[in-house]
């Protein structure tokens, strides 16, 4: 696998990891309790570019993290196990995102307990000043680790294969393209377009998301599978003969 292969399934496993929705819900209503508050429009900008750098500070210690981990476990254990799990999860996820990942009723609610939902709805009403805000998106990365550990330890078992140089770019590419729809969600919001359309526009194209999202997870697994688990088998298998 050269650099640029890698890099583009970075880019794929970044785009994966985007698609899922739970920091845009909790920055929507995050904008919605503030300018139900009545609070001035530079509050509800701080409190989401708060927001948005807790959830990009966040995902570049958890892929960094991953990244070290793989590293340090290759020297005892063969990648090529890590890269069969890493497949199998994805396969998994694929079909857990079809399933489940959005409730079947109105509305864009997610697939979390409802305990954790009602916490998680708590804190952001609660949410007053820039740090809390900035505390609940690192949070709102850990809620949703389920869904997004996979992509992020794809993208740790290629970057450990590149040179420190692009390791960097690899990281900075997977968070920019994780982060693109919260960006835009928030600039929509600090320019002044209604939650209420935006989240129309979610709830209309929810399930388009949720097809787009399962069906790359599975067809991303079959390709690393292909690429990093079968050939090598088949190479090794054929140069032994």
């Amino acid at each position: 696998m050269n650099t640029f292969d890698s890099l583009v399934i970075v880019a794929v496993a970044a785009l994966i990891h985007a698609s899922f929705q739970l920091s845009v819900s909790m920055l929507t209503l995050l904008s919605s309790h503030t300018i139900g508050a009545k609070r001035s429009h530079a509050r509800l900008l701080g409190l989401t570019n708060a927001f948005t750098l807790g959830v990009m500070v966040m995902t570049v210690l958890l892929l960094s993290t991953v990244a070290l981990f793989v590293q340090l476990k290759s020297a005892f254990v063969d990648l090529s196990v890590l890269w069969v799990a890493a497949c199998g999860l994805l396969f998994g996820l694929g079909l857990a995102v079809w399933i489940f990942y959005y409730r079947k009723e109105q509305g864009t609610s997610l697939w979390l307990p409802r305990g954790m939902a009602r916490y998680l709805s708590d804190r952001t009403k609660a949410t007053k000043q820039a740090p809390e805000a900035f505390g609940l998106g690192l949070s709102s990365v850990i809620a949703e680790l389920l869904f997004i550990f996979a992509p992020v330890l794809v993208s740790a078992l290629v970057l450990i294969k590149l040179d420190p140089g692009m390791q960097l770019a690899g990281i900075l590419l997977y968070t920019a393209l994780s982060l693109s729809p919260l960006l835009v969600v928030n600039g929509l919001i600090g320019s002044g377009h209604k939650i209420s359309r935006i989240q129309r526009w979610r709830e209309e194209n929810k399930t388009f998301m949720q097809f787009i999202a399962g069906g790359a997870l599975i067809v991303l697994g079959f390709y690393v599978y292909v690429d990093q688990v079968l050939q090598p088998t088949v190479l090794a298998a054929a140069g032994s003969i």
